[in-house]
């Protein structure tokens, strides 16, 4: 039937011959990172009030968490008088698959979820956040959530970002989706109950941010890192602090104008161009934050050999890993496997390799010619130099 254009629309009404249509939208999105100190004390109102006008919550609480602070988080709920559920999940790298998240997906459709009004509430980890958040994005194609991180990773990278996923086959975070949290909540408290490698593995993300961005932050990882890693962030405060929200800060700074990836040069994907084949392959002997430092290393390396580093800023850098008890090599370190980590990334990047380099301390650039033999020698320096400062 002819159709004619309507103008008030940007589409047709009835009138003209139509052979198709283009529509055009906008899809806003707002979120919420704060700190919230003491997020589970009762007097505090941020967790009851994040995200929704009061009603019911379903609490995913990842179980190593529920096993430290399961009393503390029904406690809360029934202090502020909200109808609720806890599902206990477990969550680590091995389990970060599809099953978790049908298994998150039945417990929302048990408790009869609300499309808008009631949030769910992901306690725990990177993993359990990212879980949580995948399931999220499918259930009823979008549920709001909430995170509340509890591990160093989660508090200054996991938590703060739009991206949810899990593992698929032999790849890392190879199925997700966009969807961020309607609010996080970052409680430092938590971290007091945080190993000492976990710790560590923040650290890493923290490095990064610094490394690539930030020289004041590593000044202060140089200055103050291993008394953070011993009093678990839980010393005097304005060195933690500033840490923290420097991390924070820089990461959201970095993810706001391209929070989509619509421009595929990223500067927070420093240390993650070689570390998920490597993480991975190893599971599950390293953790995330330890692959990044490893790839952290190497690209490193890679940028002292290219001028874009000076010797006596590689070594400060390789040296501060360690003082961060982080690891600096790994024996999946070899060509082949770096050679199958480049060529993912460069199909992950749309056909190049956009490859973040540290400029200095503080700075970054990318790069996309770097070539196998390259690679294999600046692997070759990084596991001699690796043997020498151990």
């Amino acid at each position: 039937m002819p159709a004619k254009r309507d103008d008030s629309h940007g589409l047709y009404t009835l009138g003209e011959p139509v052979t198709g249509w283009t529509v055009t939208t906008a899809l806003p999105v707002t979120y919420q990172v704060s700190f919230s100190p003491g997020v589970l004390n009762p007097a505090n109102p941020a967790l009851a009030t994040a995200g929704a006008t009061p009603g019911r919550r379903l609490v995913v609480v990842d179980a190593t968490v529920h096993a430290l602070h399961g009393h503390r988080i029904r406690t809360y709920f029934e202090a502020r008088g909200l109808p609720h559920r806890i599902c206990v999940l477990p969550a680590h790298e091995q389990l970060k698959t599809m099953d978790s998240v049908f298994r998150v997906a039945e417990a929302m459709e048990g408790f009869g979820l609300a499309r808008r009004g009631e949030p769910v509430i992901a306690v725990g980890g990177g993993v359990l956040m990212d879980v949580v958040g995948l399931a999220c994005s499918l259930y009823r194609r979008s549920t709001p959530f909430v995170r509340v991180p509890t591990t160093l990773i989660g508090l200054v990278d996991a938590g703060v970002g739009a991206k949810t996923g899990v593992n698929f086959g032999p790849h890392k975070n190879r199925l997700g989706t966009y969807h961020p949290a309607t609010a996080t909540l970052l409680d430092p408290a938590f971290l007091a109950t945080l190993d000492r490698r976990h710790l560590s593995n923040g650290l890493a993300e923290i490095l990064k941010v610094a490394l690539i961005k930030d020289r004041r932050l590593f000044d202060l990882l140089e200055q103050g890192g291993e008394t953070l890693l011993a009093q678990r962030f839980q010393g005097p405060a304005a060195i933690g602090g500033e840490v923290l929200v420097r991390a924070v800060h820089g990461m959201l700074q970095e993810l706001q104008p391209n929070l989509w990836e619509h421009r595929l040069e990223r500067s927070m994907d420093y240390g993650h161009s070689f570390s998920p084949t490597v993480e991975m392959r190893a599971l599950p002997e390293l953790l995330h934050g330890e692959a990044v430092c490893v790839d952290m290393a190497l690209t490193t390396v890679l940028a002292q050999r290219r001028g874009l580093v000076e010797p006596g800023q590689r070594d400060r850098i390789i040296e501060l890993m360690r003082r961060l008890r982080l690891p600096v090599w790994h024996p999946l370190m070899e060509p082949a496997t770096l050679g199958e980590a480049l060529t993912d990334t460069v199909r992950h990047r749309d056909g190049r390799q956009r490859l973040p380099l540290p400029v200095g301390i503080g700075e970054g650039c990318f790069a996309d010619d770097l070539t196998a033999r390259e690679l294999a020698s600046a692997a070759a320096e990084l596991k001699e130099l690796s043997c020498v400062t151990q």
